[in-house]
């Protein structure tokens, strides 16, 4: 008798994330597609066949893969999905928008591939280090008001994680009711002057996949007297470290928040 092989053996992954954390487990072994756009691992691109982009993916190439499970994200892959499910694949789409939905992903991936034990105790670790992060936080005397923003034209606000992960590292979301919002377009920010009477302390951009520009912020006409602008604390965080819902976003991109955060605190103390 064949021992029983637990798990998928063949996944295609149409986001980054999932395929972060099968590398970070040590089941690469098992991807056999991914999504254009990953950047993380950077090995992956070289050894993994692209063959999604978010919106969009090339059916007959995943076909020919024979996957045993394709992982999704989002109503906004549910297309992808239906096409996949109608051929008779396996397809498990992932909802996640908060910190806590992100670690309960990362999990049932790690069970998912028998790896349970391992997804728990790196799941511990990434939050015994934004505690950490949390703890250093509170000894700030004074926490900045921060104004993320994932697109310039129109001004779109922070996703739910991101506004979550500002509060661990020091900050307060200026739109945190917006953050609730799962979709950019319930996110935008028609009125330029709601941002400017908010106030911001920082300005944080990670717009998509287009370079930050500063100095085209610090041009918007009525901006001059917000503090950020006034005081020079305008900030890029690459959108590959914080806007995909996974190991990135908990590690690199909460870091690089928490540094901003601290920078700010010392200066205002």
């Amino acid at each position: 008798m064949n021992p029983l092989v637990l798990g998928p053996q063949r996944i295609v992954c149409l986001t980054e994330e999932t395929t972060e954390w099968l590398y970070l487990l040590g089941q690469e072994r098992r991807i056999v597609g991914i999504s254009g756009y990953t950047v993380r691992p950077r090995r992956a691109r070289e050894e993994k066949p692209k063959v999604s982009a978010f919106l969009t993916a090339k059916i007959d190439k995943i076909l020919a893969l024979e996957p045993d499970c394709v992982f999704g994200f989002s109503d906004l892959q549910a297309d992808i999905a239906s096409a996949l499910i109608r051929a008779g694949v396996q397809v498990t789409v992932f909802n996640q928008r908060s910190v806590d939905e992100i670690f309960s992903m990362l999990f049932q991936v790690g069970a998912m591939v028998g790896e349970a034990e391992q997804a728990r105790a790196r799941i511990a670790q990434m939050q015994a280090n934004l505690q950490a992060l949390r703890a250093q936080a509170a000894t700030f005397t004074r926490r900045p008001r921060v104004y993320f923003e994932e697109w310039d034209q129109p001004h779109i606000s922070g996703i739910r994680w991101v506004s979550e992960l500002i509060g661990i590292a020091g900050g307060d979301d200026i739109f945190p009711e917006l953050a609730v919002q799962s979709l950019g377009k319930d996110r935008i920010i028609a009125d330029g002057q709601t941002i400017v009477d908010r106030a911001p302390d920082i300005v944080i951009g990670s717009w998509c996949g287009k370079k930050f520009r500063p100095e085209k912020v610090a041009q918007r006409p009525g901006w001059q007297d917000v503090p950020a602008v006034r005081d020079a604390q305008l900030f890029e965080i690459k959108s590959v470290d914080i806007l995909q819902p996974g190991p990135a976003a908990l590690t690199d991109g909460v870091a690089q928040l928490h540094r901003i955060m601290a920078q700010w605190a010392q200066q205002h103390g």
